[in-house]
């Protein structure tokens, strides 16, 4: 009988740690607001009314609910402040649908440390909402399609990190409101959202994505009362940005983070250019290609004037319908080694600027260069 106990507890402790091992609870014994305190699989869809209690809360430090490949949601008429899967814990949710709730996955504080993996979140008002503390997100294999808000979190309560990886969003209203997070998305396909990235307090870094047709890549307002609506970081590294209606909404049409870096990035024929102001800039290895306007520099409409400074070097400026660059006064980059050819506007208007040498321009409408020599070949 000790060798048969010994046994069985083996086999628990095995399925505890192996992901993707049998469920600890059946998943036709779960039924709407039941709270889980052991690893789960569901075996069927699970609709709920939406009422506010969750269709189901997650406790247990560790556990891994897999959906089994099916839905968890709501079937009432209203939405009201329904609410899908509630996590108070560490621990993972996989592989289903969360459909239909105000809020479709909820982290209350308690957990600082969660996975999203391989999960669709379709038609939420908000898909993914941080309620409180500090809490780290990775978020893999995933969709989130048709939400009013993709991610959210509480204002000033909850504060952490996003890590997004081979994600794909698309028909959302707002993908990202950013309040106190750091975002790291690698990866991941930003396609047909009203607005990708709305940053209020935080920092964003995207890498080798993509983000196309979009009717606006981002709003990040800077607050020249002093107050908290400014981005701290905005950072794009290996990424296409291309087809987007605009790059900024039309009641925010200027970018104003603090810090603002974009490397070895295209951005290509989308219906604006670029208008960013900031502190310091780290542009370099890019491609400003058949847009409606390139790019344009400029301060932060801050209390304080505080020039705009940093690297704009070996930059590609090519048939933008406006200028290839321009930088507006006082701000004074050091601009070197880029090409603007064929521009409507001035290839490189920079009158303030420090002149690294090595830029190349011909072939612009109003003129090659001012403000920096430029040679024609």
């Amino acid at each position: 009988m000790s060798q048969v106990r010994d046994w069985v507890g083996v086999v628990a402790l095995a399925s505890m740690f192996m992901e993707g091992g049998a469920a600890q609870a059946q998943g036709n014994a779960v039924r709407c607001g039941d709270t889980l305190t052991q690893h789960t699989r569901l075996t069927r869809d699970l609709l709920c009314p939406g009422t506010e209690a969750p269709a189901l809360r997650v406790v247990g430090t560790g556990i891994v609910l897999d959906l089994g490949g099916h839905t968890v949601g709501r079937t009432g008429p209203e939405m009201g402040d329904s609410q899908g899967i509630v996590v108070e814990s560490n621990g993972t949710v996989r592989n289903g649908t969360i459909r239909g709730f105000r809020w479709g996955y909820v982290l209350d504080s308690g957990a600082d440390s969660v996975r999203l993996h391989e999960l669709s979140l379709v038609d939420n008002g908000t898909a993914v909402y941080h309620r409180g503390g500090y809490a780290r997100f990775l978020i893999t294999n995933s969709r989130m399609q048709g939400n009013t808000t993709g991610m959210s979190s509480e204002f000033d309560a909850a504060t952490g990190e996003f890590n997004i990886r081979s994600s794909f969003f698309t028909g959302n209203g707002r993908v990202m409101f950013v309040d106190a997070h750091d975002v790291d998305v690698l990866g991941s396909t930003f396609n047909a959202n009203a607005n990708v990235i709305e940053c209020f307090n935080g920092n964003i870094r995207i890498r080798s994505s993509t983000l196309a047709m979009n009717t606006a890549v981002g709003s990040l307002a800077f607050d020249p009362a002093g107050g908290f609506d400014f981005c701290s970081e905005l950072r794009f590294e290996d990424t296409l940005i291309a087809n987007n209606t605009a790059l900024a909404p039309p009641e925010a049409p200027v970018w104003g983070p603090f810090r603002f870096v974009m490397r070895n990035s295209w951005v290509v024929n989308n219906g604006s250019g670029l208008h960013a102001g900031s502190r310091t800039v780290y542009l370099e290895g890019n491609t400003f290609w058949d847009n409606a306007g390139g790019l344009t520099l400029a301060d932060l409409p801050e209390t304080v004037p505080y020039p705009l400074k940093g690297i704009v070097r070996g930059n590609h400026f090519l048939r933008n319908a406006g200028d290839g660059f321009r930088v507006l006064e006082p701000s004074k980059p050091t601009v070197e080694d880029n090409t603007a050819m064929n521009n409507v506007g001035w290839g490189i208007h920079a009158p303030n600027a420090y002149d690294g040498g090595g830029n190349v321009a011909r072939g612009n409408g109003a003129g090659n260069c001012e403000g920096v020599f430029c040679s024609d070949s």
